[in-house]
């Protein structure tokens, strides 16, 4: 379970990383882009930031790929931004949590009985 100091520092970089994305990153592949968590190490040395984009796999590692390539600019940011002796080094990862629970839903609705119309002999 991490510290109140590491989940206080993950949410704040979580909601200024967004931001950043959304008004300082120029490059249009970084459209679309969702964060979904931060997690920081206890030390603040290191954060992983998770991010879903919608597309295809292959805009998804497009978008991964730009999010690598800005890192030390949106670190650059962020040490503007947030008030720490060490911004921690950031590394994306792409969030696929959203395709597995679709998945596990057409699963579970091509193995459910097909319900009837709705209508009943009453």
């Amino acid at each position: 379970m991490p510290s109140p100091r590491t989940a206080r520092v993950s949410r704040q970089i979580l909601q200024d990383l967004a931001e950043i994305i959304e008004r300082e990153v120029k490059d249009p592949r970084a459209g679309m882009i969702t964060l979904t968590s931060v997690q920081v190490t206890p030390d603040l040395h290191s954060a992983k930031v998770y991010f879903s984009r919608m597309g295809t796999p292959a805009e998804r590692e497009e978008a991964k790929r730009v999010l690598d390539h800005a890192a030390g600019f949106l670190r650059r940011e962020l040490g503007a931004r947030l008030r720490l002796r060490y911004v921690p080094e950031l590394r994306f990862f792409i969030d696929d949590s959203l395709d597995v629970s679709e998945r596990i839903n057409e699963l579970l609705d091509r193995d459910r009985p097909a319900e009837e119309d709705g209508s009943r002999d009453e």
